[in-house]
């Protein structure tokens, strides 16, 4: 159990909750069959996820902005795998991208039975460094948006996590504290250290089984949060 009383629960939404690699590969499916891009369908998801979790880094320090890491995420990955693809046809991949992601919506497997457990005894928020248009739809399709009470959004606040400022906004738009409140997102430096640094509770949800200290909680699995709360 906790020490402390926690009242307030922030989830992270993309590679938490939503299953960001299984909707994603799904989604590039569909557009290149669409368009016509024959390319090597497992060798370029193999090659555009470690990319794309790369150009979010970016994104989240602010070196490059979101039409950047739209486009040069697939530009990398094509380039990478000497697959020659007009830069206009790129652009066209890329915002029908957008468009279809949120039409296949799996979350990881426990999402919804923990949601439910856990929405008895706490209130509960989602704080996400995605894109707007596209975090509300995934939310919205996939059939969770009632268990949270507020979203709030790196764009809406103007900084992403880890910044402390997207916290504060959580917070306070959520009319609670960071002694009751815990953060559990699968990022370690933007949700986990990030939260730690506002003075939030964590739990990192390592599916990745990454190495991290000894002293931060992690689960392997979504229901492994009910050791905690």
């Amino acid at each position: 159990m906790t020490q402390r009383k926690i009242t307030d629960v922030f989830f992270d939404l993309d590679h938490t909750l939503w299953d960001f690699d299984k909707n994603s590969a799904l989604t590039f499916k569909r557009i290149f069959t669409e368009h016509r891009v024959e390319v090597p369908f497992n060798d370029f998801i193999k090659i555009y996820e470690p990319i794309n979790l790369n150009y979010w880094k970016l994104y989240r320090e602010e070196r490059i902005d979101k039409p950047s890491l739209r486009y040069g995420r697939l530009k990398d990955s094509f380039d990478l795998l000497n697959f020659k693809v007009e830069d206009e046809l790129i652009h066209i991949l890329s915002e029908d991208y957008i468009k279809y992601l949120t039409t296949f919506n799996h979350l990881f497997d426990g999402a919804l039975e923990i949601l439910i457990y856990l929405n008895t005894n706490y209130k509960l928020h989602i704080i996400t460094n995605g894109f707007e248009e596209a975090q509300y739809r995934k939310i919205k399709n996939s059939k969770i948006d009632h268990f949270f009470k507020t979203i709030t959004n790196s764009e809406m606040v103007g900084v992403k996590k880890p910044n402390p400022i997207i916290f504060n906004h959580a917070l306070e738009l959520a009319q609670t504290s960071p002694e009751q409140s815990m953060m559990i997102g699968d990022n370690l430096e933007a949700d986990i250290l990030g939260a730690l640094n506002v003075g939030l509770d964590v739990i990192l949800f390592n599916h990745h089984k990454v190495e991290v200290d000894t002293s931060i909680k992690k689960v392997d699995t979504l229901l492994q949060l009910k050791n905690y709360l």
